[in-house]
């Protein structure tokens, strides 16, 4: 079953919230810090809460390279128990120079055996390529990003009256030959997401900001309705993880993946 296939599979089912295992080792429960590993522990205690319901897991390598190595072997770790019949993102964010690009698909891919990642097409075409050469991994490209900083450049104007993040969108169509290409794109934008998701019908989106970062969760899912598309896997990370801190959490963290699911569901 290749990446593609994972994701369907669960989106059929209904299941469109990503878990995000943004884990940070000053926000997880104290009484894991005895572990040998505590944020594999943690790690492990989630998907075990999560694993029926959630439609994928996303690790945002940022908080595994902070530890050094043993936080490399934490995401070693991690990714060997995450069923494999659900998918994983590398939350990575890479984009270079093609040969650089090429190590850093072969780090994600053969090495880490991620299912899909995240991308940065601002260096364009070629550094994209070596990762779109896996045909059978997703890849789901920046277009328009949930943090403040993307009017910085995302939704710059162009001469011809787009914005940039919807040039960037079309070039993702375009670049889209082996059915294997997503996007990213802020929970936190709704208007945008509603002037720009019928563009977007044959691309997997992937949806940051709902929960910490303010998006609606319910707005996100009645557009993706009105459009008649089930391609949309919505990422929340601290509001799931951290719903609980006590001896019991794991209990907390499946009630409010449970409470999320349930919007979805209402809505679609």
């Amino acid at each position: 079953m290749n990446s593609k296939e994972k994701l369907e599979r669960r989106l059929n089912l209904g299941l469109h919230i990503c878990v995000g295992l943004d884990t940070d080792f000053n926000k997880i429960p104290k009484h894991l810090l005895e572990c040998e590993d505590p944020i594999f522990e943690f790690n492990r205690r989630i998907i075990e809460a999560t694993k029926v319901s959630a439609a994928a897991y996303k690790l945002n390598l940022a908080f595994y390279e902070k530890e050094g190595a043993k936080g490399f072997t934490s995401l070693l770790k991690t990714l060997e128990i995450i069923p494999a019949e659900i998918l994983t993102i590398g939350d990575a964010k890479r984009g270079d120079i093609g040969n650089t690009s090429a190590m850093y698909a072969a780090a994600l891919f053969d090495h880490l055996n991620f299912d899909s990642c995240t991308l940065n097409p601002y260096m364009g075409v070629d550094s994209m390529q070596p990762f779109l050469l896996y045909k059978d991994k997703l890849h789901f490209i920046l277009a328009l990003t949930s943090n403040p900083g993307s009017q910085d450049f995302e939704k710059l104007i162009l001469k011809d009256g787009k914005f940039l993040y919807e040039e960037v969108i079309e070039k993702i169509n375009s670049w889209n030959q082996f059915q294997n290409c997503g996007v990213v794109f802020g929970a936190n934008n709704p208007n945008e997401l509603e002037r720009s998701v019928s563009k977007m019908k044959d691309l997997f989106v992937l949806l940051p900001g709902v929960g910490a970062q303010g998006g609606s969760l319910e707005e996100i899912v009645k557009i993706f309705a009105k459009e008649g598309s089930n391609k949309f896997l919505v990422n929340i990370s601290r509001a799931i993880i951290y719903a609980g801190s006590g001896e019991s959490f794991e209990s907390a963290v499946s009630a409010k993946l449970s409470e999320y699911n349930l919007v979805v569901e209402n809505n679609l």
